[in-house]
């Protein structure tokens, strides 16, 4: 029997694994995977941690930085050097923090003087998660309430109980809006997933702080392993829905147009081209878009390696080149690129033509010369789909809500006191 049509239309393994270098070397392969500052602070080793990066940190700055060091940290807790369960959970996490925090303003202006709050530079991100967002925003301010609160136990647990309900009452909303609203992306998946697992150590130190009961945390940790699954299958669908891929020379994806409400993004994108081993800048632009009040923000910093051919773009900017004064042709030429453009009669539909598209999620996306037949398309979407699920760190994001009960009587037990010397 003679096979023929779409039976052999199976993309080779090599092309498979060529697609995907371009997107994971242009830098638009999603990671939902869970901060390692995050999973760190929040195990068993938190206090060796937290002294590691202490003792660090007074080792890179010179004897009078050292001291503004010591006075800083000592004004911010309250004229303490001691803190109560300082190298446990979330106020190890919160000490981490204002750590970074102190050394940056010692280090740029040589001085701590005030209120440091009114001081360091509003942070855009924490642990991957935008700050901007309703969960980063809600687990910002709270570390930052921790180092003044921490020594007195009745300040700290009214805040903490306090936090966690405002933290929970989002990330059951924001569960909803991911699995009934239609609203998944790789943003929301990891807002959630770094939500879950700090509502769940908040919940933790409560039981340390004798609030809640033992069985509150256990109980949470069993419904956010549940809710995991179900969120993991979803994020696979919604790969499978966005994940698109044309071979060069055929017709483009339309891009960002699945019909699907868009999530609120701030994307900065990088054009590339690249050619042999040879890779020049084309131009770098930042578009925001705001809709359905959501502060959802994703950064696609695009860098290709000179390796494969690709140009990487978003979906709204316009190509720009450099021309000289004084005339209306450019020539860009780096090793055996050259390229020789006349600007008034540039052509983007030509371009198009060319090259062929990889879209993951709207908002990443590249442009791309891998040779293959078109009808090999549909095949290769799916395989990317695997690669890309097979590059998430999903084991560790389970691992946070898999612990067994013996270690969660453990972390309930930490106190890990700290002290800290004063120079």
């Amino acid at each position: 029997m003679i096979l023929t049509g779409r039976s052999l239309c199976l993309p080779s393994p090599g092309t498979v694994q060529e697609l995907f270098f371009v997107a994971r070397d242009a830098s638009i392969v999603p990671d939902i995977s869970l901060d390692p500052v995050l999973t760190t602070f929040l195990s068993l080793d938190s206090s060796a941690a937290l002294q590691h990066q202490h003792a660090f940190l007074q080792r890179s700055m010179s004897r009078e930085q050292q001291t503004q060091f010591s006075l800083s940290l000592t004004r911010e807790l309250g004229g303490s050097s001691r803190v109560t369960y300082g190298g446990v959970g979330v106020v190890a996490l919160a000490l981490s923090l204002l750590f970074d925090q102190i050394a940056q303003q010692v280090r740029t202006d040589g001085s701590t003087e005030g209120d440091l709050s009114t001081q360091r530079p509003q942070a855009k991100d924490i642990f991957g998660i935008s700050i901007s967002s309703r969960i980063g925003r809600i687990i910002y301010s709270y570390l930052c309430l921790i180092p003044e609160l921490a020594n007195n136990e009745e300040k700290i647990a009214e805040t903490t109980e306090l936090y966690d309900s405002w933290l929970k009452l989002e990330l059951i909303d924001h569960y909803e809006r991911m699995t009934t609203k239609k609203r998944m992306s790789s943003v929301s998946m990891q807002q959630w997933l770094t939500g879950a697992a700090f509502h769940l150590h908040m919940r933790i130190h409560q039981v340390r702080l004798h609030s809640v009961p033992l069985g509150s945390a256990e109980s949470l940790r069993l419904s956010y392993k549940s809710g995991i699954g179900r969120l993991v299958q979803g994020y696979t669908a919604y790969l499978r829905r966005n994940i698109q891929e044309t071979a060069p020379g055929s017709q483009k994806p339309t891009i960002g147009t699945t019909g699907r409400p868009r999530q609120t993004k701030t994307s900065k994108v990088t054009n590339k081209a690249c050619s042999g081993n040879h890779l020049f800048n084309v131009s770098q632009v930042s578009t925001s878009i705001f809709t359905d009040g959501l502060n959802e923000t994703t950064a696609t910093n695009s860098t290709a390696d000179g390796s494969r051919n690709c140009e990487t773009h978003g979906s709204t900017e316009e190509f720009g080149v450099s021309v000289s004064k004084g005339s209306n042709e450019t020539t860009v030429s780096m090793g055996d690129i050259k390229t020789l453009t006349n600007v008034t009669e540039y052509n983007r539909e030509e371009e198009a033509g060319m090259l062929g598209l990889l879209v993951i999620e709207p908002g990443r996306n590249v442009s791309h010369n891998v040779q293959h037949h078109p009808c090999e398309s549909p095949a290769i979407q799916q395989a990317l789909v695997t690669r890309v699920i097979n590059a998430q760190d999903l084991e560790q994001n389970r691992n946070v809500f898999l612990f067994p009960e013996k270690v969660l009587r453990t972390l309930c037990r930490q106190r890990n006191d700290l002290e800290f010397k004063t120079s």
